[in-house]
């Protein structure tokens, strides 16, 4: 006698979810920082370095909150990519931000 074995298969989600939100949102912070940290970096304006740190820790902070969280991978609308991405654009800006506050 054979046990049946129940497999959940998830459908990939197209829409705008709220992991997917959260993902973008830290995603696109942490990309004004790195843009922030390049200009601090080629001007030495100290104001530029502190705003790229923010927004690196508000990216690291956000991508990582995502992706502790997500339950399930690429395409099950949890955001992962999303905040994966956010998570490695926030650790350049506040690399980029430490160096040019170091310069500054």
């Amino acid at each position: 006698m054979s046990v049946p074995i129940m497999v959940a298969e998830v459908a990939p989600v197209y829409g705008l979810t709220s992991g997917r939100v959260v993902s973008l949102v830290a995603a696109l912070v942490a990309l004004a920082g790195v843009g922030f940290g390049g200009m601090a970096l080629f001007r030495f304006v100290r104001r530029r370095a502190v705003i790229a740190l923010a927004a690196g820790a508000v990216g690291v902070v956000g991508g990582g909150w995502v992706v502790a969280v997500a339950e399930g991978g690429p395409g099950t609308g949890a955001g992962i990519v999303g905040g994966l991405v956010a998570l490695v654009l926030g650790l350049v800006a506040l690399a980029l931000g430490g160096m040019a506050l170091k310069q500054s």
